[in-house]
């Protein structure tokens, strides 16, 4: 019988370091992803399944015991689990008609926080960064320089940017880069 080989997940920005007086910028360590579509008719299905609200307005968020799902579009949410959770299983588990994909591998995340946060992330972020236009637990998804992310506000201070992996190296060399300007 051959040997059986399971690949380890190794993080995009394995020892990444960056940041200033006023700005840190953390990787965030791999985490479970699922890009979930479903009609509005099986979201409380879904809700009750992964033990987590599925925001239904624009800009929402939910977070309950290391599980976030943030809202994209009308019938479209990111998922994340960062203690590795089955969120699959759990989608499947509803019994209700939705589309899940695991994109646990596509992306990855960093954390920026920090009173300088929002203008180091304005360096390639178009969006109003204020916590009037933009309040903790905002989601949206949007640009960093030339690369989408989806960017959630965690707290008055700290952020949460969503991206692929491919793209997280420039993210974020960005993201250090506007840090030492902010």
């Amino acid at each position: 019988m051959a040997d059986v080989t399971v690949a380890e997940r190794k993080s995009a920005l394995a020892g990444a370091h960056g940041g200033s007086p006023s700005v840190r910028l953390r990787p965030v360590e791999a985490a479970t992803r699922v890009s979930l579509r479903t009609g509005a008719e099986d979201v409380a299905a879904l809700s009750k399944a992964l033990g987590v609200k599925l925001p239904v307005r624009p800009k929402g968020s939910a977070t309950t015991k290391g599980r976030m799902a943030f809202w994209l579009g009308p019938d479209e949410w990111l998922l994340i689990d960062d203690k590795g959770g089955d969120l699959m299983a759990d989608c499947a588990a509803s019994g209700v008609v939705h589309s899940a994909t695991d994109v646990s591998h596509r992306n990855t995340a960093i954390v920026v926080s920090g009173p300088g946060a929002a203008n180091a992330l304005n360096a390639g972020c178009p969006l109003n960064l204020s916590l009037k236009t933009f309040p903790v637990g905002a989601v949206a998804r949007t640009v960093l320089g030339k690369i989408e992310i989806v960017l959630c506000r965690i707290d008055e201070e700290t952020f949460r940017v969503e991206c692929w992996r491919s793209f997280a190296d420039y993210a974020f060399g960005l993201l250090a880069q506007a840090a030492e300007d902010a």
